[in-house]
């Protein structure tokens, strides 16, 4: 689904999604197909959640997002340095 249509069926509410389709431009990702993985009453529970899921299948782009957000505006982020494993 694509996020105006996500708004239209969960209207305020917070979103675990993940990334069917995305694509990276100008330090900006753009999220072409989302997929609603679980609805949330508060963002504390949706990143609990988002937390448990990325320590599982870290290779998933998961998302936390409240549907109030007209439009999708992420950032990538580079990472610099030695990244711990486990």
């Amino acid at each position: 689904m694509q996020w105006q249509e996500i708004c239209s069926h969960y209207p305020q509410q917070w979103l675990l999604v993940e990334a069917i389709k995305a694509h990276s431009e100008a330090d900006r990702r753009i999220l072409e197909q989302l997929a609603v993985v679980g609805t949330f009453p508060d963002s504390t529970t949706a990143m609990k959640s988002y937390l448990q899921l990325h320590k599982e299948a870290p290779e998933r782009e998961l998302y936390v997002f409240h549907t109030s957000r007209e439009k999708l505006d992420v950032t990538e982020r580079r990472w610099l340095g030695v990244r711990g494993i486990g």
